[in-house]
C-alpha cells in the first residue's frame, strides 16, 4: 500500500475527514454531533488549529537548516485559486514514521511545561501530546499515513 499512497495520497483521506472528526454523518448538511471522532484514534489524528502552530514550531529555525524530522508531518501548504483552495497531502512511509515518532516524544520532552498556563500553549501541547500518542502507535504497528492540510 506504500507505492499507492506515495503515488496518490488523497485517495487514502475520507471523503468529510471533518465529518470523522467531529462524528458527524457523511454529507450530512445539518447535524448534530457529540464531536466524538467516529474513525479510531489509531487509524486517524485530527490536529485541528494546531496544526499550524506545530508546524512553526518543528520548522528549521534558520533559512538552510535541516529541519527535524518531526517537521516532515506538518510541513506544506495549501494552495488558493479562485475558487477556494486545494489541499496539501503527504504519504509518510513507515520507516519516516518511526523516525518522526522518536523525534516528536524528544520534541515533547523538549517543550513540555505541565506549569504552562496560557490557553493557547495548552491547546497546542494538547495536540502534541495527541501527535506523539498516534504516531507511537503507527511506528509500533510498521504502518506510515497519509496527511492533509487543508
Amino acid at each position: 500500500m506504500t507505492a499507492l499512497a506515495l503515488a496518490d495520497p488523497l485517495s487514502f483521506i475520507s471523503d468529510d475527514p471533518l465529518a470523522d472528526a467531529w462524528g458527524m454523518p457523511h454529507g450530512a448538511q445539518v447535524a448534530v454531533t457529540s464531536f466524538v471522532q467516529s474513525v479510531p484514534k489509531a487509524d486517524m489524528l485530527y490536529l485541528d488549529k494546531a496544526w499550524s502552530s506545530m508546524q512553526v514550531l518543528t520548522a528549521p529555525s534558520r533559512a538552510g537548516e535541516t529541519p527535524r524530522p518531526a517537521y516532515r508531518m506538518f510541513e506544506g501548504q495549501v494552495t488558493m485559486n479562485g475558487h477556494g483552495w486545494l489541499p496539501w497531502t503527504r504519504a509518510i512511509t513507515p520507516e519516516e514514521a518511526v523516525e518522526i515518532a522518536e523525534d516528536l516524544v524528544e520534541f515533547q520532552h523538549s517543550v513540555s511545561d505541565d506549569r504552562a498556563t496560557d490557553q493557547d500553549v495548552r491547546y497546542v501541547l494538547d495536540f502534541l501530546q495527541r501527535a506523539v500518542e498516534f504516531l507511537t502507535q503507527v511506528a509500533a504497528s510498521n504502518r506510515g499515513f497519509v496527511y492533509m492540510i487543508g
